[in-house]
């Protein structure tokens, strides 16, 4: 398996897209988030991905950044669907307010000759805490967050014997998640600027982390490998290093952090 990062950046940012990915295995994709806008089209060209391959999609939770990439996937796929361009189904994952959202922002939005295709053949499909599904061949258990802000979900991936991919959305662990991210093989989490930087970028009143929060939360759960994203895009082309030489003095395991359109093999 492997995952592109479509985007790695936080709401604001114009230098990069907002934070969305996609797991890759034998030709079978799960998509989580689209980022703000219809430049997750362009994003997925861009990683040499299809659009038309991403049949199953997990949207994390409801913000701008993150839901709206989402409307223009839905309206891509039932768009095609109509046009008999677009064989077989296609399912999109989320708690009841994303589903909600999606479904009446799409009836608002786009004609009703292609909106019929919801529920149909592009399937909404509402998950709960603690559910647990198989996609694409992969056990995957949903669960909540617990977020101070909207609600939103994560997920652990079974990746083989004991070995899981974590994500934990784009807000700070909560210990209600240590069944899943206490010793992923993987772990996905947000840091939205350098600790020697909290005070520029004030993490803290936006409810997010340090890469030095990130990285001792990681130590802490025995975390192999440690994948960092939702950042401010200040000095972008020093990311990268930055960021990994202030990580790397509080985790042990190995720290990446991605660019846009970059791919790692997991």
């Amino acid at each position: 398996m492997k995952i592109t990062m479509l985007g790695t950046g936080n709401a604001l940012v114009t230098e990069c897209y907002n934070t969305c990915f996609v797991l890759e295995d034998d030709g079978r994709y799960f998509m989580v988030d689209g980022g703000g806008g219809n430049g997750v089209l362009r994003q997925l060209k861009s990683a040499g991905l299809r659009w038309q391959d991403m049949r199953h999609i997990f949207v994390t939770h409801k913000h701008l950044d993150h839901l709206l990439g989402i409307l223009w996937m839905v309206r891509m796929i039932c768009q095609y669907m109509h046009g008999g361009k677009y064989n077989g189904e296609a399912y999109i994952y989320a708690h009841d307010e994303v589903i909600g959202l999606l479904r009446g922002m799409a009836q608002q939005l786009l004609p009703a000759k292609i909106t019929r295709f919801l529920g149909e053949r592009l399937r909404l499909i509402e998950v709960h805490d603690g559910e647990q599904r198989e996609i694409n061949g992969f056990p995957l258990t949903f669960f909540d967050i617990h977020s101070t802000k909207a609600k939103q979900f994560g997920f652990a991936l079974g990746l083989g014997g004991e070995e899981t991919l974590t994500c934990c959305g784009d807000e700070p662990y909560a210990e209600s998640e240590k069944p899943y991210a206490a010793g992923s093989k993987w772990l996905l989490h947000e840091a939205f600027c350098l600790h020697s930087q909290a005070d520029i970028f004030s993490p803290y009143e936006k409810h997010h982390s340090t890469v030095k929060d990130a990285c001792e939360l990681a130590e802490r759960l025995g975390v192999k490998n440690l994948l960092l994203y939702h950042t401010e895009d200040a000095n972008l082309s020093n990311r990268k290093a930055l960021y990994s030489a202030e990580g790397q003095r509080y985790y042990q395991g190995n720290l990446y952090i991605p660019d846009d359109l970059e791919t790692l093999e997991l």
